[in-house]
């Protein structure tokens, strides 16, 4: 695959480099935030199985709150996980691909991305406010509404669409993928 290392009047340029710096700046907050729900969750499990075990006494929603955050965690981090290109893939036919081919391949995987993107974003941001206006509430020992649980779903498919949109305009300008952190705002050398 032919890399483009050209200056900002390359293809994809300044524009690109924009959108990579602000994709990328926002993907890190989500991660950051899903790290961190992480890092709750695991506490949270950690405190109730003390108190079960020791004392007896287990907080019943801790359960719930775990899930909730396992919702958040993975809208927050897809994103990232795209960017970094750590989601599922077959690789085992895209590797024998001519250049031409994987730049195809990749081309297609953004683009399908982002049409899940889309789904996430429009039909999330539906059903959000559809559970809005019944008033649902989760079940469980915690009942907080459910359009707060459900928003997550156009907030991380909104991350994820502009990823995609990056990737794919990497593609389009025959520049190497977004692979790992420090070459996440990277357009040209």
């Amino acid at each position: 695959m032919r890399v483009n290392k050209g200056n900002a009047a390359a293809p994809g340029g300044t524009a690109l480099r924009v959108l990579g710096r602000t994709v990328g700046l926002l993907a890190d907050a989500a991660m950051a935030l899903a790290a961190t729900g992480l890092l709750v969750s695991f506490v949270l499990i950690g405190w109730a199985v003390v108190m079960r075990y020791a004392f007896n006494a287990a907080p019943v929603w801790v359960d719930d709150v775990v899930g909730f955050n396992l919702v958040a965690i993975v809208m927050l981090a897809a994103a990232q996980t795209l960017r970094h290109g750590e989601h599922i893939g077959v690789d085992l036919l895209v590797v024998r691909l001519s250049d031409k081919g994987r730049r195809w391949a990749r081309a297609w995987a953004a683009l399908a991305t982002g049409a899940f993107a889309c789904v996430l974003i429009f039909n999330g941001w539906d059903t959000a406010m559809l559970a809005r206006t019944l008033g649902l509430l989760t079940e469980g020992s915690l009942e907080w509404p459910t359009w707060w649980l459900m928003l997550l779903m156009p907030v991380g498919g909104a991350l994820l669409l502009l990823a995609a949109i990056e990737a794919l305009w990497r593609v389009l300008a025959g520049l190497a993928p977004t692979d790992s952190p420090k070459d996440a705002n990277k357009v040209a050398e």
